[in-house]
């Protein structure tokens, strides 16, 4: 579910960056809305996902995915010329794009993480702590 939302939040990237540039500098109202409501979806489901896919990822997904999406929809409009080598480079972003979400992300270390255990947030203790052992890693 959280890489069918960064898609989404994907989409609503090329909606927001196309509406800007037919919103003549924000002196178009509808442009300008839409613009708005496009970057408050994006922000929003990219937030989402973010939660679930590492925000390095999901970052590179969202504006590859955001600027192929742009980029098409420009050259499918007449906005933009298309030529092989722009579609080829569209083709590449896309292909990266669905090798990131193919590979699977290393798994955290147990002695690696950081639990908090200074309850008062002073932060006196740093905060890190090895975690414990289980019995099979013994």
């Amino acid at each position: 579910m959280p890489w069918f939302v960064l898609f989404i939040s994907a989409i609503f990237e090329a909606v927001w960056a196309t509406a800007l540039g037919q919103s003549n500098g924000f002196t178009l109202l509808i442009p300008t809305l839409v613009f708005l409501g496009g970057l408050a979806l994006s922000m929003a489901t990219l937030g989402y996902a973010a939660r679930h896919i590492p925000i390095s990822t999901a970052y590179a997904v969202w504006t590859g995915t955001g600027a192929a999406l742009t980029v098409a929809y420009a050259m499918l409009t007449g906005e933009e010329l298309v030529s092989v080598l722009k579609v080829l480079f569209l083709v590449g972003i896309v292909c990266a794009v669905v090798g990131l979400k193919l590979i699977k992300a290393p798994a955290e270390r147990p002695e690696e993480r950081r639990i908090p255990i200074d309850p008062s947030g002073s932060g006196a203790d740093g905060g890190v702590v090895r975690a414990p052992q289980r019995q099979d890693e013994r």
